[in-house]
């Protein structure tokens, strides 16, 4: 062994070539010259079409993660609800939905183990794109007619929800010694459409960051648990009933994230598409509200300060695009049934029932998606930082409209 120390090779022993160790320690197979890392200089020589190729990788490598991670959840979701049904409960189908079971473990992997920064690009895609794609589908499940339905039989619940919460939410802020302009969005989020219509609303009233962050997690507290706990409150309310268990859903719960959620958890629990159809709708409507809220916000605020308004409020502010969206989806789903061939007969009307159904699912998984990326973008420890009075507020906010939109159902 003293040869390998730096002898000359010896014909009479291979082994003691320092050549042959010293190739021994490298990677073998792998030339030197290998490495995935770029240098400075390679990244400045790409222009034109190999630029934005490699832009396209970068954005993949960001995005990835996260949308892979809520992609398991989801499909762990699925699966354990699926076994579930036969192998704990005995029955055929699973009396546990698969996206509260995805809510559930990605609140868990959260406030446990944590979420690396890595992921975090992709969860917001998934919260801020996938949501409003997975909404905007919904739309085809319903004819404009069903929609336009709905909308009539929501509409006065809506019209007394939206002024039972931004007459007592405001009373509520005031007696508890709430800043006025986080009362008004605590008011506004909760009467119309959560955290859409507080980010809308805040420049329009000159809200502060920390004002509107106080808000959002408000909001994002008491929807969460009305998510998780109102599909089974409304059933157990209004009895079996599917219709009446949507509008409550869709008058009573903040976000039109969690109303979408927990539509299609009430759906899976009960075997009641209707009721997804139904909430979707009714939170739809509310959502457009806005249109007249928000301005009378900005007024209020105006009057309250002695100032100017100091930003008008444009169309997409008030109107979020996929209510649009919705509103094609049915319109598209309309002229399809129409006659005997869709589309004049560019479709069978076979394959037209089958991509309804596509369409349908995909809605569906882009729904579990996104609401597995809200348990796993909600850190607990945090609430501890809005202080009593914005969460007292909000829990008075979620009570009084639950009540509301469950009494007018019951009575009438």
């Amino acid at each position: 062994m003293a040869a390998m120390g730096g002898a000359t090779p010896s014909p009479s022993n291979p082994y003691a070539n320092p050549e042959l160790f010293r190739f021994v320690g490298s990677m073998e197979g792998v030339p030197d010259w290998v490495d995935p890392a770029e240098t400075p200089a390679e990244r400045a020589a790409r222009s034109g079409w190999r630029a934005r190729g490699h832009a396209l990788l970068e954005m993949g490598g960001q995005l990835l993660p996260g949308l892979v991670l809520a992609s398991t959840l989801a499909l762990f979701g699925r699966q354990l609800a699926d076994w579930m049904g036969p192998a704990v409960f005995g029955l055929e189908d699973s009396p546990v939905s698969p996206i509260l079971i995805a809510i559930l473990v990605g609140l868990l992997v959260r406030n446990t183990v944590g979420l690396p920064a890595v992921y975090e690009v992709g969860l917001q895609l998934c919260l801020k794109r996938l949501l409003r794609i997975g909404v905007a589908l919904l739309g085809i499940r319903l004819s404009l007619g069903a929609v336009g339905s709905i909308g009539l039989t929501a509409l006065p619940i809506i019209v007394a929800c939206i002024a039972t919460a931004l007459l007592l939410v405001t009373l509520a802020g005031r007696a508890l010694g709430l800043p006025y302009r986080l009362g008004l969005l605590v008011a506004v989020g909760t009467a119309i459409c959560g955290n859409t219509a507080i980010v809308a609303t805040a420049p329009i009233i000159g809200a502060s960051e920390d004002e509107t962050s106080y808000a959002v997690g408000t909001i994002t507290v008491f929807g969460l648990l009305a998510l998780v706990l109102y599909p089974f409150l409304g059933h157990a309310l209004l009895g079996d009933d599917p219709v009446r268990a949507g509008l409550f859903l869709g008058t009573a719960i903040h976000d039109t994230a969690q109303v979408a959620g927990a539509g299609l958890l009430y759906a899976q629990q009960y075997g009641a598409p209707e009721a997804l159809d139904t909430a979707t709708v009714t939170k739809l409507v509310r959502n457009l509200f806005m249109v007249g809220v928000i301005p009378l916000m900005a007024v209020l605020a105006r009057r309250q300060a002695g100032a100017a308004q100091t930003k008008s409020p444009r169309l997409l502010d008030l109107v979020p695009l996929f209510v649009f969206g919705f509103v094609a989806m049915a319109a598209l789903r309309t002229i399809g049934d129409l006659g005997e061939e869709p589309f004049g007969g560019l479709l069978t009307a076979q394959a037209w029932k089958e991509a309804i159904g596509t369409v349908a699912q995909l809605s569906a998984w882009c729904l579990t998606i996104a609401m597995a990326s809200v348990g796993l973008g909600t850190h607990l420890k945090r609430l501890r930082g809005l202080g009593l009075r914005p969460l007292a507020v909000g829990l008075v906010a979620a009570i009084v409209v639950g009540a509301v939109s469950a009494t007018l159902l019951r009575v009438f």
